[in-house]
């Protein structure tokens, strides 16, 4: 089940918010564990018992950690746990990318296996991980209910694409939390905002991508195809974060924050700061400063930075691609720290532009798990392949969805923000956006579900991940 079904929308969660609302405080968890089991079933039936394992085996092992007073002893049973979580994520999302790397070099030495990549388990272990973890660390209480416990690890708004919610994020709520009537408005516009992002602008790029991936190849093609996959991708995991924080805000929870219009960064540390937050942010806390961050000599900090973004290229995926992905940010982080830094951040014009051409050439890399497609379309674009510039086909197709790219790139910067921000700041506009508000977004959601009906299914970029 996707956020941007019919069936969610308009049979899912209408049901589970009128159970949500009715019941008394005591139950509200319990409702949201059972829609959230419920939610997964309906897409993995297969792996709800993997889920649940999940969550019963930490929580256990963090009552352990915490109780445990002599330190190897607990360190053994973080190391174990630890062990177990990411055992499991190996065996599901990379033993068979281990298994084809070892057998070209000792061929048929380890077996191929039948493997479904259960859907959102990277999110739920590193949410299961960061747990234990602070549990060991003392920076949190651990669960005082495994059904609450639970319920944290498999709450649905977020559950299948993140963000990467941390126990320590939401732990009072779990136990206490309120609802206004501001709140659960600005959930409704947070999600019907992020459902158009969705629907309405992702994926019709992704339908101008396939246009342009079965076209004639030209310079011009491959550089639409580029800066339309860089937009698909943050419209779509940026719109389900919209969602997820939404529907966070509407049960009583708050998210963190997963973007920051990551497209208008001026350098790439700056874009790491603003693109999937709560990834680069786990990685920083739970890998890079135990390793000693930057604080260590300098052979050591690129050995720690190295670390970082092969398991960020990783983590996205069981192929070589994801991990070049991850190595080229190295690399560019490594030069702006000793290098560019200072004159990228001088220079904002030219910080701009340098950092969208090397997101774009990202993304490229990202986008093609096929490393001679990859090698391919990189040495198009920059002109070393026999292709015209540009040919009568390409320039059909960017007549006809160049509004819809200047209306991506424009959603994409802050501008709509700080006008409507403005706007609100004049009494008697206010009082009109105040009245005008409600039935703008009724039409947004109503549009989109238009859009759901008349479009196939597209399902969100990140469930593979």
């Amino acid at each position: 089940m996707v956020f941007s079904s019919i069936t969610f929308l308009y049979y899912f969660l209408p049901i589970v918010l009128f159970l949500y609302f009715i019941v008394p405080w005591k139950c509200k968890n319990i409702i949201l564990l059972l829609s959230s089991l419920i939610f997964y079933f309906y897409g993995e039936p297969r792996y709800c018992i993997l889920l649940l394992f999940s969550a019963i085996f930490n929580y256990i092992f963090g009552k352990w950690i915490e109780s445990c007073k002599k330190k190897p002893l607990k360190t053994f049973l973080l190391v174990f746990s630890l062990l177990i979580n990411f055992g499991i994520l190996f065996y599901f999302k990379y033993y068979n990318f281990f298994s084809e790397t070892v057998n070209s070099l000792f061929p048929n030495l380890l077996p191929y296996l039948s493997i479904t990549l259960p859907i959102g388990i990277s999110f739920f272990t590193f949410q299961t991980t960061s747990y234990v973890i602070d549990l060991y660390r003392g920076k949190i209480k651990s669960s005082k209910n495994v059904l609450d416990f639970m319920t944290y690890i498999s709450m649905f708004p977020q559950l299948i694409a993140g963000p990467i919610v941390r126990y320590e994020t939401i732990e009072k709520e779990m136990k206490e939390r309120t609802f206004s009537i501001k709140e659960i408005s600005c959930g409704i516009q947070r999600f019907t905002i992020g459902l158009a992002k969705k629907v309405m602008i992702a994926d019709i790029l992704g339908e101008f991508s396939q246009i342009l991936g079965n076209a004639s190849p030209s310079i011009l093609g491959l550089w639409l195809r580029a800066i339309t996959e860089t937009l698909q991708l943050y419209f779509d995991f940026s719109g389900y974060s919209d969602m997820a924080i939404g529907l966070g805000l509407i049960l009583g929870f708050h998210f963190l924050e997963n973007f920051n219009y990551p497209l208008i960064a001026k350098s790439i540390t700056d874009f790491w700061r603003r693109w999937h937050i709560s990834l680069s942010s786990w990685f920083r806390d739970y890998l890079y400063i135990p390793l000693g961050g930057n604080r260590v000599k300098k052979g050591r900090f690129i050995f720690n930075l190295f670390c970082v973004w092969f398991a960020t290229g990783l983590w996205h995926g069981a192929s070589w691609n994801f991990i070049l992905w991850g190595l080229y940010f190295f690399l560019f982080l490594l030069l702006e720290k000793w290098i560019l830094l200072p004159f990228l951040n001088k220079h904002s014009f030219i910080g701009h532009f340098y950092t969208v051409i090397i997101i774009l050439f990202s993304f490229v890399i990202f986008q093609r798990t096929n490393i001679t497609e990859l090698c391919s379309s990189l040495q198009g674009m920059i002109g070393l392949h026999d292709i015209p510039f540009a040919n009568e086909e390409i320039l059909f197709y960017f007549k006809e969805y160049l509004f819809l790219l200047i209306f991506a790139v424009f959603l994409a910067t802050p501008l709509l923000k700080i006008g409507y921000k403005k706007l609100k700041e004049i009494k008697q506009i206010e009082v009109l956006l105040t009245i005008i508000e409600p039935v703008i977004y009724i039409g947004i959601f109503l549009l989109c579900t238009s859009f759901i009906i008349d479009t196939s299914f597209q399902p969100f970029l990140y469930f593979r991940f």
